[in-house]
């Protein structure tokens, strides 16, 4: 059977860096693509970093293509998100077999018209897939939920996924390098470590949940935004927010859980330690 066994990652900040770990522990080859003016960073020492300008789709193309890379995954933060096209555009040219978009957040497969929460950037990540589709080029999404090691203060009813860094990391590694591309290419694939309302994490974390409409201050804007995201529904990984409900079955909140067989996600208390 074959295997995906090169792979490109774009940016190392919270997930980016996780997931190159995970893959640098495959039998694998790796490289990170870097902004030439970004920091160094720490990365294993059979991973090769390659600067690189993300804007520039030739230049990406040829890094692409000399290094014989199949699989793309971009982890750009909200900022980098629409111009992802590039990427797409450098991956379809350099002959790349998968590209896996940066989501790692809630559901963005279903949004009415005209979405585009800046909170996770839910309308520009749609763009993309759509783009993806009108060139033809083979993707994978990843819908996460929350990070479990950064649950905000926030206050909600509705229940929201959340999965862990780690985990997510170790279920991208595991399925990119188990899995054949068949059971991978155009596939949406929705975690969810623990599954819980908002408003019940003051019972962990031994305090009151305060109701607020607004969040002031420094960020009090985004903050607001991704309080009425999670607060509509959407924090959970099988929302269908056109239709306002969950789905359900093979596309039910947490379904992609089950191509890690064994595997014990993390739970709210044992990551934060409560």
């Amino acid at each position: 059977m074959q295997l995906y066994s090169s792979f490109a990652v774009v940016g190392a900040g919270t997930i980016g860096l996780p997931i190159l770990d995970a893959l640098a522990s495959q039998n694998v080859s790796i490289l990170l693509l870097s902004r030439p003016d970004s920091p160094p960073k720490t990365v294993p020492s059979n991973v090769e970093v390659v600067p690189v300008n993300y804007d520039d789709t030739e230049a990406v193309a040829a890094v692409l293509k000399s290094h014989n890379v199949e699989v793309v995954l971009s982890t750009v933060g909200i900022p980098g998100l629409a111009s992802q096209t590039t990427l797409v555009d450098a991956a379809k040219l350099a002959g790349v077999q998968l590209f896996s978009p940066s989501e790692y957040a809630t559901p963005t497969d279903a949004q009415p018209p005209g979405s585009d929460n800046p909170a996770g950037g839910t309308g520009t990540k749609n763009k993309v897939a759509e783009y993806m589709n009108i060139v033809g080029l083979p993707s994978l999404r990843i819908f996460t939920g929350a990070f479990t090691e950064g649950i905000p203060s926030l206050f909600g009813e509705a229940p929201v996924s959340f999965t862990s860094i780690p985990d997510i990391a170790g279920f991208v590694a595991y399925i990119l390098t188990r899995l054949p591309p068949s059971q991978l290419s155009n596939r949406i694939m929705r975690l969810q470590g623990e599954r819980i309302p908002l408003n019940t994490l003051g019972t962990l974390f031994h305090t009151t949940v305060k109701h607020v409409d607004r969040i002031d201050g420094d960020g009090g804007e985004l903050k607001t935004s991704l309080l009425k995201l999670l607060d509509s529904g959407a924090g959970s990984t099988g929302w269908d927010a056109a239709n306002k409900r969950e789905k359900t079955g093979d596309d039910a909140a947490g379904s992609g859980n089950k191509l890690w067989p064994g595997h014990d996600w993390r739970s709210i208390k044992e990551v934060l330690k409560l």
